[in-house]
């Protein structure tokens, strides 16, 4: 990152509304005590999540990759009185985490973590979504993709973090590079789509925003 692009990165931040306490305690937390923090969503990609949250007013929210659960409470956010978010990730140490900051949270009880490969568990839910947000391993970005498409509701969203994966998308890439090769195999298979529209944000690591148009 350039000089110019942190002086870009702080304005923006400066000029997008503060995280709550709550997000600013997980954040805080997870930049000391976790390791592979640059899969949290942050600020400016948590208030995105929030607003079209919002404007969405989903009933039913998916979430593939828990994390510390700073994106699920930034998606919880916008749900219909009445609504659920199902979130999934296979590491179990670091769901302990995400349920102790998810219960200080106003969304605990809307909020349900899953244990397991998202393979699995997604099945079981037997739920339509209006938002899916797919981050969880980037090998299975496409398997996912491919497993919860019937499950989103004509025109709900799906939403799928990391699409530019620190620019590697645009660099030759090595045959064992599988997260890498996982992602550009997702890009290029959602923009020949014709199911779906489709917008890449380039916020923090890039996000695919796509919009369900038919199955």
């Amino acid at each position: 990152m350039t000089e110019k692009d942190r002086e870009i990165e702080k304005y923006i931040i400066e000029h997008t509304s503060a995280e709550d306490e709550l997000l600013h305690e997980i954040y805080r937390k997870t930049n000391l005590s976790v390791i592979q923090t640059r899969m949290i969503s942050g600020h400016v990609q948590g208030k995105i999540l929030e607003f079209f949250s919002k404007m969405i007013q989903p009933e039913n929210i998916l979430e593939i990759g828990t994390f510390t659960g700073y994106s699920a409470i930034c998606l919880a956010k916008g749900l219909q009185v009445g609504g659920e978010l199902h979130s999934i990730d296979i590491n179990d140490e670091i769901l302990e985490t995400a349920k102790i900051m998810i219960g200080k949270s106003p969304y605990a009880d809307k909020i349900h973590l899953h244990s397991g490969d998202a393979q699995d568990v997604i099945p079981s839910l037997n739920k339509k979504f209006d938002i899916v947000f797919i981050d969880g391993d980037k090998r299975d970005y496409l398997n996912n993709y491919n497993l919860v498409f019937d499950l989103v509701n004509t025109g709900g969203f799906i939403f799928a973090d990391n699409v530019l994966w620190d620019r590697k998308v645009v660099e030759q890439v090595k045959s064992n590079d599988k997260q890498t090769l996982g992602i550009i195999e997702f890009n290029d298979f959602v923009q020949n789509d014709l199911r779906v529209e489709n917008v890449l944000l380039p916020v923090r690591d890039g996000m695919m925003i796509i919009r369900k148009l038919a199955n």
